[in-house]
């Protein structure tokens, strides 16, 4: 059997094993770098290059989509791809068999022309000077969360019960279901079952619990945190199944680890035009700019700005909210229109119901939007004094 390392049809130079992306995404492909600037992603299968491609678009021009679709091929980029690629081993096979195994494999690589990457990588730039002042200018700051500590592989591990669960959760012990999680992945599914529940309070209860356990779980195992996103976002999607706290769970989620999951916040867009999910997504976006507003400014948010004007208070409400955790100025002459409106409705902070009125909502929002401006304005200038003369 012949097999040789994977190289660059760019370049010809060998490639490294393509990694895991540190950001967990929607589409997971491992990705690599050839030294030459060429970006690869590994489709295993050899049944989803559309996906890979796309991604490996996405990933060329530093994860801006917006950039990716503008591209021409020939013109902007070159492609190339290698097939009888083999994840695992990491070569490339001479036939699509080894030791009783398929090997369908592609790596497919995209180098960028050197103006188009001049450009993806200045827009990078941009994008993180506008998130860093984002952050400086933030109410509240998002915190990487301690290393959970690793556990004993001697040990007898324990295995799930609905009972245990569900108790843990009704006392939101959240050690308990770490621990509990670390040794049985069906946890997750077990708390997420509690999620259907017709009571609101329980369901946003069960959500912030959830989170809590999947921050530090994924300190350790970030993987099983981002199927568990994934598998959430496919049941939002499935009309046959009703999506009861998936919402607020999959936020709360990203809330608690932004710098992971973060990506993941875009996609909470696309159940923006459902009459029962609209103020879910408003909320779920509002939590997540508590914690990283950059997070949620960089994703399309103007498809929202249109329902601070909406007749359900519910909906206007957190509306308001998200627009003043964002510094939303394209909005604000809105918002000190709705300061006294005495529309009331309850809105979920940590997993507790807050009963309010939509106008100390749009209050508290422009005095958010004031401290955030105030941060962000420069330093007056100190004098300077030559002798006696001030300059």
């Amino acid at each position: 059997m012949i097999k040789t390392r994977p190289w660059c049809p760019f370049c010809s130079q060998d490639v490294e094993r393509p990694q895991e992306p540190r950001e967990r995404k929607m589409d997971e492909f491992l990705l690599g770098q050839c030294q030459c600037g060429a970006v690869y992603v590994s489709e295993p299968t050899g049944f989803n290059v559309g996906s890979a491609i796309v991604e490996c678009m996405v990933a060329a021009c530093d994860d801006n989509p917006d950039l990716a679709w503008e591209l021409e091929p020939d013109v902007d980029y070159l492609s190339g791809r290698i097939e009888n690629y083999d994840e695992i081993t990491h070569y490339v096979y001479e036939s699509r068999e080894h030791e009783g195994r398929r090997i369908s494999g592609i790596l497919y690589f995209i180098r960028l022309t050197k103006d188009l990457s001049d450009l993806s990588s200045k827009l990078k730039d941009h994008k993180k000077g506008h998130s860093a002042k984002l952050k400086a200018t933030a109410i509240g700051t998002f915190e990487v969360p301690a290393m959970e500590p690793r556990p004993d592989p001697k040990r007898i591990k324990e295995r799930a019960t609905k009972g245990d669960v569900k108790k843990w959760v009704a006392e939101s012990n959240i050690d308990a279901l770490v621990r509990l999680t670390l040794d049985d992945g069906k946890t997750l599914r077990f708390i997420q079952r509690l999620l259907y529940s017709p009571s609101e309070e329980e369901r946003y209860h069960t959500a912030h619990v959830l989170a809590q356990v999947c921050r530090r779980v994924s300190t350790l195992k970030p993987g099983m945190v981002s199927d568990l996103l994934h598998r959430m976002y496919e049941s939002c999607t499935d009309s046959a199944s009703t999506h009861w706290g998936l919402l607020e769970s999959i936020a709360s989620i990203i809330a608690g680890r932004t710098d992971l999951f973060g990506s993941f916040s875009r996609h909470l867009l696309m159940y923006r035009g459902v009459d029962s999910s609209r103020a879910l997504v408003l909320w779920g976006m509002a939590t997540i700019a508590k914690e990283s507003p950059e997070v949620i400014r960089q994703t399309p948010i103007y498809a929202v700005f249109d329902f601070i004007r909406h007749e359900e208070p519910l909906t206007r409400g957190n509306a308001v909210r998200l627009f003043g955790l964002i510094n939303a100025m394209e909005v604000k002459s809105e918002i000190e229109q709705l300061v006294n409106d005495p529309a009331e409705l309850t809105i979920y902070e940590d997993g507790r119901p807050r009963h309010t009125t939509v106008g100390t909502l749009a209050r508290e929002a422009l005095e958010n939007m004031a401290v955030m401006t105030q941060k962000s304005s420069p330093a007056p200038l100190t004098p300077l004094t030559l002798g006696n003369t001030t300059l």
